[in-house]
C-alpha cells in the first residue's frame, strides 16, 4: 500500500545536510491526519482512507461534514480528503512519522493563482521590437491562418488566467522529520503559498 498524508505548507528555510551542505527546504506543518472512513475495493471499487485535518469551530462546518466526525466521536476538522491506495483503520491517525529522512516524495498542491496575464509572462514569449512606431511589444503575433482553417486551433498558446492549478513537483528529498512537532522538512520548494493544503506521497508508491 502507499505511503501518503497531508499537511500545510508553513515557510521555506535553509538546513545543512550531513556533508556540510546547505540546502533550501520548505517546512510541511503535518497535523495527525484522523481517519473517518475506509474505502475498499469490494465496496468501494478501488483502496482508500477518508481523513480528517485542520483545525475548525465546531459551527463552521455543515452537518454532513460533521458527520463524517461523530462517527468515529471526534470534533471536526477544517478538511475532509481521501488518500488513494493507503490503508489505515478508522479512528487511527496518520502523521508525519510515516516518513524518514532520505525517503523521496511527490509532493501536490494548488499553485498560486496570477491572474488572467498576456503571452509574455505566461509563455515566456519573446517581445517585439520598441523601437520607435512599434506596435507589436507584447503582443502574441499571429495565431493561425484566415480563411482556412478558420478557427483557432485548441493547444494554442494564448493570454489567459496563469496559476491556480494543480501540480505535483516530483521526487524531493526527505530532510528532517519532526513527529512531536508534526513538522516535515523536504529539500527544494513545493508549489502553493502560505498555509496552502498539500498531499505528501512517497515516490514509487
Amino acid at each position: 500500500m502507499a505511503t501518503a498524508v497531508f499537511g500545510h505548507k508553513k515557510h521555506m528555510t535553509q538546513a545543512f545536510l550531513d556533508d556540510g551542505t546547505l540546502v533550501g527546504v520548505t517546512v510541511i506543518e503535518v497535523e495527525p491526519n484522523l481517519v473517518t472512513a475506509v474505502r475498499t475495493a469490494d465496496e468501494d471499487g478501488y483502496d482508500a482512507v477518508q481523513v480528517g485535518f485542520g483545525q475548525v469551530k465546531s459551527g463552521r462546518v455543515s452537518k454532513p461534514h460533521a458527520g463524517a466526525f461523530a462517527k468515529v466521536e471526534a470534533p471536526p476538522r477544517r478538511h475532509l480528503k481521501e488518500l488513494r491506495g493507503v490503508s489505515g483503520e478508522v479512528g487511527g491517525t496518520i502523521g508525519a512519522d510515516v516518513f524518514e529522512v532520505g525517503d523521496r516524495v511527490h509532493v501536490s498542491s494548488t499553485s498560486k493563482g496570477r491572474g488572467f496575464q498576456g503571452t509574455v509572462k505566461r509563455h515566456g514569449f519573446a517581445r517585439g521590437p520598441v523601437s520607435h512606431g512599434s506596435h507589436n511589444i507584447r503582443q502574441p503575433g499571429s495565431v493561425g491562418a484566415s480563411a482556412d482553417p478558420a478557427r483557432i486551433f485548441k493547444g494554442q498558446r494564448m493570454p489567459g488566467q496563469m496559476g491556480n492549478e494543480a501540480v505535483t513537483v516530483k521526487n524531493l528529498e526527505v530532510v528532517a522529520v519532526d513527529a512531536e512537532r508534526g513538522e516535515l522538512w523536504v529539500r527544494g520548494g513545493v508549489p502553493g503559498g502560505k498555509n496552502a493544503v498539500v498531499k505528501i506521497r512517497k515516490a514509487g508508491e
